[in-house]
């Protein structure tokens, strides 16, 4: 049985969606761009840098998980779904236009 790993990268980014400056969190890793929420695909199991889509993973929906929310994501690239949980500082007001595509 494959366990998942886990790998700690919390830094800053650039995002290639929107070109704004991404700054890391300091409670989790971030995963995402908090002024657009696009991702990339990168990971295999978070953290891990080892997927080679490298797509850009466009935000879809938002799923309700535990006390918080989940952004759906689909690859620009490969078309695979992946689910990030939201972070603190995301713009609310695409949150919530994403939570109408349910």
């Amino acid at each position: 049985m494959n366990q998942k790993r886990f790998k700690m990268i919390d830094e800053n980014f650039i995002c290639e969606n929107c070109h704004k400056e991404v700054s890391k969190l300091n409670y989790t890793a971030r995963d995402h761009c908090n002024h657009c929420l696009y991702s990339k695909h990168v990971d295999i199991f978070p953290g891990d840098r080892l997927n080679e889509c490298q797509g850009l993973l466009q935000p879809i929906k938002i799923e309700k998980f535990k006390d918080t929310y989940k952004i759906v994501y689909k690859c620009q690239k490969c078309q695979l779904e992946h689910k990030n949980i939201m972070a603190k500082d995301d713009d609310m007001n695409l949150i919530i236009s994403l939570s109408t595509n349910i």
